[in-house]
């Protein structure tokens, strides 16, 4: 069964439509030409049976005048054969039964092909009475007008069917694409209002609703961060202003030194509470982006291989899916020796994959090292001092982006890295 909304409207409008010609058909087939048949073939039969009790007296030119029949005498010789019948036959058969029912003598019918002539022949005593009568007048031959009446309506309740859900179809689209573009950074599309029905209606208000709230809430939390970041760091510029004053020592040098890994958490806590929702959407060209890791590799003597398939320009926020991309490459850099790095675009998808052959994580510590601040003894996002949220950093940018990162076994001997986002 198809899984959208316009598919599926379309298959409960035009199944019971198909279901009802059919049972039209069958009702019309069994009822309406049978009877009508079954009604003509009565008046040929009555006709063809008056003439055979007056067949001695001259009354062939009067079945042919006034009657509309052929009649002619045969002299006495056998039936034909009977020809072999189509499967669907409603004339003959209805016109044996009339026969055997109101003349009782032996006959033969020819009601086979495209001939607008129907041949009756009955055995009488010494002679065979040959009548040939028009087919209209025994069988009900508008099966056109039927043909017409069942697919012209059809068609006509099927177009109603596709434009009315068409228009039906079309408000909860447009919220489905301003959901999906609020959700990738994307501004509100400029002819999105509430329409359609009234549940489309309310839906498309509450989502309106709840961005202008989340909108705010970015607002005033950028706010927040903005003096909570400038007075932070005016706090750091005093220390160090401080320790240049006391002159140089042992004991500064470890103050520096502190004041450098306060002032590096810093930008990393900040980094993550930080709204990367906020910037705006554009094309990012991958070849920059992933050639940089070639020349970090070359100063940490260690091997990267870097393959793009596919179209490398993509339409997502620059700066935060570069600092993904970072996290997770570095993060490979850092604890293995050889690294491979694939991109493909296909379609509205990009992959990237990292694989790399240092240590790995178990399978039953993978999750945990997207979580903030989560130490692991051997976790791979973690080095000395570090803070722990290179790769929770990453997650919460791939799926900011409507995808996400997983984490699996390489063919490298270490961790593989799955970057799978919409472009």
């Amino acid at each position: 069964m198809p899984k959208g909304l316009y598919a599926r409207s379309l298959i409960i409008i035009i199944a019971p439509v198909v279901l009802l010609q059919g049972v039209v058909t069958v009702v019309f087939m069994e009822r309406h030409w049978q009877l009508v048949t079954q009604r003509l073939s009565t008046a040929v039969v009555r006709d063809i049976a008056a003439i055979t009790d007056l067949v001695e007296a001259q009354v062939i030119e009067v079945a042919r005048d006034r009657l509309g029949l052929n009649v002619s005498v045969l002299p006495p010789e056998p039936l034909p054969a009977l020809a072999p019948k189509p499967f669907f036959n409603i004339l003959d058969g209805i016109l044996s039964e009339e026969i055997t029912k109101r003349i009782g003598r032996p006959f033969w019918i020819d009601t086979v092909g495209q001939s607008k002539i129907v041949e009756v022949r009955i055995q009488l005593d010494g002679k065979v009475l040959r009548v040939f009568a028009p087919r209209n007048s025994a069988y009900a031959s508008n099966t056109h007008i039927f043909l017409v009446w069942m697919v012209g309506t059809s068609l006509v309740l099927m177009i109603i069917a596709i434009l009315f859900l068409r228009n039906q179809i079309r408000p909860i689209q447009a919220l489905a694409a301003a959901a999906e573009g609020f959700g990738r950074g994307q501004p509100m599309p400029p002819d999105f209002r509430p329409r359609g029905a009234s549940e489309v209606r309310r839906a498309s208000l509450a989502f309106i609703q709840m961005r202008d709230r989340i909108e705010r809430q970015m607002e005033q939390r950028t706010a927040m961060l903005t003096g909570v970041s400038h007075d932070l760091r005016t706090i750091l510029t005093r220390f160090r202003l401080q320790l240049a004053l006391l002159g140089e020592g042992e004991d500064q040098d470890e103050l520096n030194a502190d004041v450098d890994e306060m002032q590096r958490m810093l930008e990393g806590y900040l980094a993550f509470a930080k709204d990367e929702a906020a910037e705006e959407v554009g094309e990012l060209d991958l070849v920059p982006v992933l050639g940089k890791f070639r020349t970090e590799a070359k100063l940490k003597d260690k091997q990267i291989t870097v393959e793009i398939v596919g179209d490398p320009r993509l339409a997502v926020r620059p700066d935060s899916f570069t600092r993904m991309v970072t996290n997770v490459v570095t993060n490979a850099l850092r604890h293995g020796d050889r690294v491979r790095v694939r991109a493909r675009h296909e379609g509205r998808w990009l992959t990237i994959t990292v694989e790399d052959n240092g240590t790995g994580i178990a399978a039953e510590q993978r999750e945990e090292v997207f979580k903030p601040f989560v130490r692991l003894d051997t976790a791979r996002n973690i080095d000395s001092g570090g803070t722990g949220l290179g790769l929770a950093i990453a997650r919460d940018i791939a799926r900011g982006h409507g995808g996400d990162i997983l984490l699996s076994d390489s063919e490298l001997g270490g961790l593989r890295a799955l970057i799978r986002v919409p472009a």
